[in-house]
């Protein structure tokens, strides 16, 4: 789903230079620049301490699927 935002020029221009240097689409982009802002991880994964790891079993049944 996408959806259409406003903005002005002048923060487009500067969106269009960032998106040169760190993203090939304004999405990536701004997903990007509030990912840093809010000083989350690239990847959630084994971001819980408290799960335990996965079993041998456990991950192979995930590769069959």
């Amino acid at each position: 789903m996408s959806t259409t935002i406003q903005v002005s020029r002048r923060t487009l221009r500067l969106l269009s230079m960032l998106k040169k240097m760190k993203a090939q689409s304004y999405d990536e982009l701004l997903l990007k620049l509030a990912m840093e802002k809010l000083n989350l991880p690239q990847s959630m994964f084994s971001s819980n301490p408290k799960l335990a790891s996965f079993t041998e079993e456990e991950e192979a049944e995930f590769h069959e699927l």
